[in-house]
């Protein structure tokens, strides 16, 4: 079973290779898509494309930002010389000395022929396939620390959601009792206010008739056994874990759309008072929503 995540964490990994020292920072806040931006230094942005495949691989929601630092240890991986492409060129310039046509070439000037000294950049193409695999090695560990972190975050969003879930099921089947005895305290109420209105009493088959008219028209069962739906549907997508974060908002919606038509049903205080604690708990589900991948 795959747990609920949330969208908002940090991570960090760090590695060294052959002198090399590298750390990848991720941060992770709410959005309605999947979006990431790097900062990488220069020379290293081809990794970009890599580093967001896995990133699509692992997460589906989040505005991320990804930070790569790479510093070179000079002392560990100083420049150093190329030897046999110096030997060759001081065998190659002998005959040249020897008939006195060049001077001796001194060491300094062998140096800067092009090939000879290798900086500490220059790591070759293995040493820079190495250390571009290190990086991303070191990305998919940060990567995974910030899965590992929104993922705490679902475990707290689940408990809160469930919680008001349960919430909402306790006052939907307190409204469910109240629908219950509707009709008959319709009824009662219908027949006292057309007895002080109009000084008589009528007979009790109109009376019924009418009342059953204003009952029909203030059923509120339908609505109940949407929300009813609603809630279970919820407990279904929290419980298959992420991402379901625009499912459980579009159900947040409709959890909204019920509480509003049964507030506009209710014809006495407790109904009315209940129907308002409802759309407070609607409310905070949907806000609660909005941090799920």
């Amino acid at each position: 079973m795959t747990a609920l995540s949330g969208m908002t964490g940090f991570a960090r990994a760090s590695a060294t290779l052959d002198g090399w020292s590298i750390s990848w920072e991720i941060k992770s806040v709410n959005g309605k898509g999947l979006e990431v931006r790097f900062r990488t230094p220069p020379g290293f942005d081809a990794l970009e494309l890599a580093a967001r495949e896995r990133t699509k691989a692992a997460l589906h929601r989040g505005s991320l930002q990804a930070s790569l630092t790479l510093v070179r240890d000079v002392t560990a991986a100083g420049p150093s010389v190329d030897h046999d492409l110096l030997n060759a060129l001081i065998e190659a310039g002998e005959p040249f000395v020897a008939e006195g046509r060049v001077e001796k070439p001194t060491f300094d000037g062998l140096l800067n022929i092009r090939g000879v000294l290798i900086s500490e950049e220059d790591t070759g193409e293995d040493g820079r396939e190495a250390l571009e695999g290190a990086i991303l090695k070191a990305f998919d560990q940060a990567l995974a620390g910030l899965k590992s972190a929104r993922q705490e975050e679902g475990a707290a969003l689940s408990g809160m959601l469930l919680a008001v879930l349960d919430e909402i099921s306790g006052m939907r089947s307190a409204a469910a009792r109240l629908a219950a005895d509707r009709p008959e305290q319709m009824l009662d109420r219908f027949r006292a206010k057309l007895t002080d209105l109009l000084g008589r009493e009528l007979p009790e088959e109109r009376l019924a008739q009418e009342a059953a008219i204003l009952a029909v028209k203030a059923d509120i069962r339908e609505e109940l056994d949407r929300l009813e739906a609603h809630i279970a549907s919820a407990r279904d997508l929290i419980a298959g874990g992420s991402p379901v974060g625009r499912k459980l908002d579009f159900l947040s919606q409709e959890f909204n759309r019920e509480v509003n038509t049964l507030c506009s049903k209710s014809g006495d205080s407790e109904l009315t008072h209940i129907g308002l604690s409802l759309k407070a708990a609607v409310d905070q589900f949907r806000e609660q929503v909005q941090n799920v991948e």
